[in-house]
């Protein structure tokens, strides 16, 4: 097949087609037949899954082959995507209630497209193409059964539905699919969650239900992945909190945002790629100590973001004992981070002070004086940059700025207060 004259002012003229499965055929005719581009008559995500099948795939009519999936295999398959299956539990057997009166499949599929999960039905005699796919350990990726909901999910990330013909081989016209992403901590595919049917429509918004039970999926694979995050639920009404339209987004020790889910990256404004963009001060309007201290307070607290927005929030630590943390709190009034932990096991009193409890002599260098020091010199050692000394001293971005912004202010205080 040549689709050298996809787009080109000779391609044949669109037909009117009145139906679904009308633009479906006039689609298959002129991409398999004339070479041309169908666009209009069915999706782009369909189109180039068809392209990309056309390339692997020479025979579209040939009856796709499923492997025999042995113990060991299968073994492997559920060991590798333990975790997955952990918090996908609950709302698999949720769907597959509200699906019971349905001849509806649940699929999950790890990110190759193997299959870690299936609705387990009595095998019937209209549904062939079922009964040999629906098992746990088949592959159900793009390269190997060509054009479905979750092959082009596998392979592009992005949700979609495939209905009939729109599947690349003629054995699959009498399937119906949709299918949405789950995404983990790295913004890496973790899986796709797919409902199936054969030989027969879904008579509900499939593609709506799919999402609603990956996005719950994908927050509680975040949440359970981030060990060493606190974890910021947050959304413009409390009552969305808890539910599969809350933000989520996981806060390094650094005072960064390590990941944001879909519905924090809208209330952001933006999923912020570099380094740099994502200090949470920056994003969020608050400093890394001001975040722990909601933690605090299992309640919902109202906060207003740095764009002006004003959320709900609840904070919730990991780390039981926020150890990874304990570099990462300082506030102006406080010493640097590191000054704290030098002298964490400093005796609470002097054994050779005053016995009538008057303050002993003090040292040449207090405390504060040895946190400013510090940070000078490693902003010195990094050439002022303050990314790299906040990275060397292991403090926020946001933090070091409130430091020298303190010091800078005292002075100009000190300077305008010295008689002339």
């Amino acid at each position: 097949m040549t689709l050298d004259r996809i787009g080109t002012p000779d391609a044949p003229r669109q037909l009117f087609a009145s139906t679904p499965a009308q633009r479906v055929a006039l689609a298959r005719q002129q991409f398999f037949e004339e070479g041309v581009r169908p666009s209009g008559l069915i999706g782009e995500a369909v189109i180039q899954s068809w392209m990309r099948c056309s390339r692997t795939h020479a025979d579209r009519q040939r009856i796709v082959p499923f492997d025999t999936v042995t113990p060991s295999r299968l073994h492997a398959t559920l060991a590798r995507n333990r975790e997955l299956l952990e918090v996908a539990r609950k709302e698999l057997v949720q769907m597959e209630h509200a699906l019971a009166g349905t001849d509806c499949r649940v699929i999950l599929t790890d990110s190759d497209g193997v299959l870690v999960h299936v609705t387990h039905q009595p095998a019937a005699a209209h549904q062939p193409v079922l009964r040999k796919t629906a098992r746990v350990g088949v592959n159900i990726s793009e390269q190997v059964v060509g054009t479905t909901a979750p092959g082009i999910v596998a392979s592009t990330g992005q949700a979609c539905t495939v209905d009939g013909a729109e599947h690349y081989f003629d054995v699959l016209c009498h399937m119906q699919c949709a299918a949405a992403p789950i995404r983990g901590v790295t913004g890496e595919l973790a899986g796709v969650l797919d409902l199936t049917v054969e030989a027969r429509r879904f008579g509900f918004d499939a593609a709506s239900m799919v999402a609603l039970y990956a996005t719950t999926i994908e927050n509680r694979l975040l949440q359970a992945q981030s060990r060493d995050h606190l974890i910021l639920r947050f959304q413009a009404s409390p009552t969305l909190l808890g539910t599969p339209l809350e933000a989520l987004a996981g806060i390094a020790p650094d005072g960064t945002i390590a990941w944001l889910n879909n519905a924090g990256a809208r209330l952001l404004g933006r999923l912020p790629e570099a380094a740099d963009e994502r200090d949470v001060e920056c994003l969020l309007g608050h400093d890394l100590a001001s975040l722990l201290r909601l933690g605090r307070r299992e309640a919902a607290q109202p906060l207003r973001l740095a764009s002006g927005l004003g959320v709900w929030v609840q904070a919730h630590l990991k780390s039981p004992d926020g150890t990874d943390f304990r570099h990462a709190v300082a506030v102006p009034a406080e010493a640097a981070p590191i000054a704290i932990e030098r002298h964490a096991d400093a005796p609470a009193f002097d054994a050779g002070a005053p016995a009538d409890g008057s303050d002993p002599a003090p040292h040449a260098e207090t405390l504060s004086e040895h946190s400013r020091k510090l940070i000078e010199e490693t902003l010195a050692a990094h050439g002022g940059n303050v990314s790299q000394a906040a990275r060397q001293l292991r403090v926020s971005r946001g933090t070091l700025y409130r430091r020298l912004r303190a010091w800078g202010d005292g002075e100009a205080d000190a300077e305008e207060a010295a008689p002339s």
